[in-house]
C-alpha cells in the first residue's frame, strides 16, 4: 500500500506535460510573453486576491471552464493555480485530456504565493 501511495504522489507531481513549480520557479516562469496564467478558483476567491495578469476560469463551473479553455492556444504554456494546489492539478489533468502540451502548476496554490 505504501508503495502505491508513493507512486501516486510521484505521478501527481509531474508528468511529460504537467510540471509542478514552487513559487519562486513559478514567479520566474510567468514573466515570459507567451504564457497563459489561469486562476482556477471561484470568482469570489479571485476577488480576494490574485496573481497579476491571471485570467479567472472557475474549475467548479465546468461549462464556463471548458468554454474559457477551449478558446486558448493549446501549444502555449499554461500556468495554473488554485487555493492550495488540489483543484489546479485536477484542471491540469483536464487540460492534458483536451490536448494542451505544456502545463505548469503552482505548488501550494495561491496560499503559497501569498506568503511569497
Amino acid at each position: 500500500m505504501s508503495f502505491f501511495s508513493s507512486f501516486y504522489t510521484t505521478t501527481a507531481q509531474t508528468s511529460d506535460v504537467i510540471t509542478v513549480l514552487n513559487k519562486t520557479e513559478f514567479a520566474e516562469a510567468i514573466q515570459g510573453d507567451n504564457t497563459i496564467l489561469l486562476d482556477v478558483r471561484t470568482p469570489q476567491e479571485y476577488a480576494q486576491g490574485f496573481i497579476e495578469g491571471a485570467q479567472n476560469a472557475d474549475f467548479f463551473n465546468q461549462a464556463d471552464f471548458i468554454k474559457h479553455i477551449s478558446a486558448l492556444d493549446k501549444s502555449q504554456a499554461v500556468f495554473l493555480y488554485c487555493r492550495s494546489g488540489n483543484r489546479s492539478m485536477k484542471a491540469a489533468r483536464q487540460l492534458v485530456s483536451l490536448g494542451f502540451e505544456k502545463i505548469y502548476d503552482l505548488a501550494g496554490g495561491y496560499m503559497a504565493w501569498a506568503s511569497y
